[in-house]
């Protein structure tokens, strides 16, 4: 009993994969074939990237929170495509939006490590900020034109596995647990999210690390937006909508603290899968799609209740 009490948000997910698996096995077993899983992936893709960057943001504490990345990731999409227009190369297409997407979480970190101001409020500011720059530099529209030769990076297949989930995703989440787990960084990561105050006492350099964690989640916002253009086809300037919802309950129910220093990415991936999965469940239940995000926001209710209830109990 007391084991569950300890880690009542890991037991959580996986009661609630176990739940879903079981109602599909006997509802819509068809939800097993390669095509749906390829489509889960594929879906998949864009909220792990946002997600990680979300994780790494939560874990470093300082009521770290980051809901500017659906704006992030549109926003970069949106630059992107105008740099393809004024005749960029279309193989600079990824560099433009790592580099949008990390100079915008950039300014996040600074507005919060530098000068202090209070994470929710930055990121909710900035949120509007980059959604409406990305709607005003578009009037709305999507932008058609993304180049023949970059659609396979966002449209590829490889044994059921869609690319961008190989060669970003995979690839991402690997570093990230290594850096936490193997490297000075990553203990500086956790020591700064479990008490900050000890962390800048033994020499930790709290404010540059912050910095750089913002950076890094808007890098990775600007990546699923390349991945959004190669996929789509098009910049859309809403392609980011209820991001920030999703990211967070992902990295929340995959295990991190709400006020930071404890957590894994591995459960943060399992949790980004699971949210997928349960809302491809519902189209093909025919569930209106206006019922998803009531659902997202109830499981994050969920986690914080049982991240709360177990951190009392430790």
């Amino acid at each position: 009993m007391s084991f569950l009490r300890k880690h009542l948000v890991t037991c959580l997910l996986v009661l609630l994969w176990c739940l879903l698996a079981l109602i599909v096995a006997v509802l819509q077993p068809t939800l097993f074939d390669p095509i749906t899983l390829t489509t889960i992936l594929q879906f998949a893709t864009v909220l792990a990237l946002v997600a990680l960057g979300q994780a790494l943001v939560v874990l470093a504490g300082g009521a770290g929170i980051d809901l500017s990345v659906g704006g992030n990731v549109s926003l970069s999409a949106v630059a992107g495509m105008l740099a393809l227009h004024a005749g960029m190369p279309p193989l600079l297409l990824p560099l433009i939006c790592l580099l949008c997407g990390f100079l915008l979480g950039l300014f996040n970190g600074l507005l919060i490590a530098r000068l202090k101001i209070w994470p929710l409020i930055v990121t909710l500011g900035t949120f509007y900020t980059y959604s409406g720059l990305a709607l005003a530099l578009t009037g709305g529209a999507a932008q058609s034109g993304v180049p023949r030769e970059i659609l396979p990076w966002g449209r590829g297949v490889f044994a059921a596995f869609p690319l961008p989930f190989l060669y970003c995703v995979i690839p991402a989440f690997v570093i990230a647990w290594v850096i936490l787990h193997f490297t000075s960084w990553g203990r500086w990561v956790y020591a700064m999210g479990f008490n900050e105050r000890s962390a800048r006492l033994v020499g930790i350099p709290v404010g540059r690390l912050r910095l750089l964690i913002y950076g890094l989640c808007g890098a990775l916002a600007g990546c699923a937006g390349f991945i959004t253009l190669a996929w789509l086809g098009s910049a859309r300037p809403n392609v980011g909508v209820n991001l920030e919802l999703e990211s967070l309950t992902a990295a929340l129910l995959g295990g991190m603290a709400i006020f930071g220093g404890r957590g894994g990415v591995v459960g943060v991936f399992a949790a980004t899968l699971l949210l997928v999965a349960i809302k491809t469940s519902m189209l093909q239940f025919g569930i209106n799609t206006v019922w998803q995000i009531g659902v997202v926001g109830l499981l994050l209710i969920a986690v914080l209740l049982a991240d709360r209830f177990s951190s009392n109990r430790r």
